[in-house]
C-alpha cells in the first residue's frame, strides 16, 4: 500500500479507537473478577496453542520471562495451570491449563459472546452484513 492520505489516516485513527474501546468493553465481561486480563490472556494462549514453556508464553504474550514466571505462579496458586517436567530438557517445565481453567474460559467466551450478540442486535441489516465481511479482515490485522 502506498503512502496514506489524510482521509486514510483519519480512518486508521477511528479504527484504532473503536477497536480499543470494544476490547475494553469485552474485557469487562469477565466471569472471575479475581483474574487479571493478563492472566486471562495467558489461559487463552494455552487453550489455543496447547502446553508451552514459560519462555514460549512470554514471547507469545510479549512480556519479559520474569513477569511470565510470576503470572504462571499466580495461576498455579489458583489451580488454573500446572507445571510438568519438560520431556526433553530437565531444566525447564511445561505449563498446561487445568480443567478449571477450561471451564472459566468457556464461561467467559459464552458471556462475552452473549454481550456482543446483544450489542450487534441493534445493527440494521446493512451494518450487520458489513461487520460480518469485516471480521476476517480484523482477524488478519490481529494476526499480523
Amino acid at each position: 500500500m502506498s503512502e496514506l492520505s489524510e482521509d486514510d489516516l483519519d480512518a486508521v485513527n477511528c479504527l484504532r479507537s473503536a477497536v480499543m474501546r470494544l476490547s475494553r468493553r469485552l474485557k469487562h465481561q469477565r466471569v472471575d473478577e479475581s483474574l487479571s486480563p493478563t492472566e486471562m490472556s495467558v489461559l487463552s494462549t494455552l487453550a489455543g496453542c496447547g502446553s508451552a514453556t514459560p519462555g514460549e508464553l512470554a514471547r507469545r504474550e510479549h512480556v519479559q520471562p520474569p513477569s511470565m514466571t510470576r503470572i504462571v505462579a499466580m495461576l498455579e496458586s489458583k489451580d488454573l495451570v500446572r507445571r510438568d517436567p519438560h520431556p526433553e530438557d530437565r531444566r525447564q517445565v511445561v505449563v498446561s491449563q487445568t480443567e478449571q481453567a477450561e471451564a472459566i474460559l468457556e464461561e467467559s467466551r459464552r458471556k462475552r459472546n452473549a454481550w456482543l450478540a446483544e450489542s450487534v442486535g441493534g445493527l440494521d441489516d446493512d451494518e450487520w452484513e458489513l461487520l460480518r465481511r469485516a471480521a476476517p479482515v480484523l482477524e488478519k490485522l490481529a494476526e499480523s
